[in-house]
């Protein structure tokens, strides 16, 4: 078996094993997540339409979770993104610029034509 020698100053190859799911997939995620987390809301306004007489400590604890889970979704999705981007690679510097030569202007008298 022939291995291929490295020089040392070649930049190494990204790995696959490294790359960020794709834009689609990730959207889809999200959104079933999101899915889950609503089903779970819709549940708790249920549970505390169906407790609130019976139990109120038990509705007043399912009021409290549809109120909070919607903040704790959209947080949670935004969070799981960020931590899907890939890394930032360093931006080269702009190219310098010499600065602009300066001429001196000296002030003139444009007569008119004499005829």
């Amino acid at each position: 078996m022939h291995r291929v020698r490295r020089r040392r100053d070649m930049v190494p190859a990204e790995s696959i094993t490294r790359a960020r799911a794709g834009l689609t997939r990730d959207v889809r995620g999200r959104q079933r997540r999101y899915l889950v987390v609503m089903v779970v809301r819709t549940v708790c306004v249920v549970l505390m339409a169906a407790t609130w007489n019976c139990w109120p400590a038990l509705a007043a604890c399912a009021l409290a979770g549809a109120v909070v889970i919607p903040y704790v979704a959209v947080v949670l999705a935004q969070a799981h993104w960020r931590q899907q981007r890939g890394p930032r690679h360093a931006l080269a510097p702009p190219p310098r610029q010499e600065p602009a030569v300066r001429v001196v202007l000296e002030p003139t008298l444009i007569l008119p034509p004499e005829h």
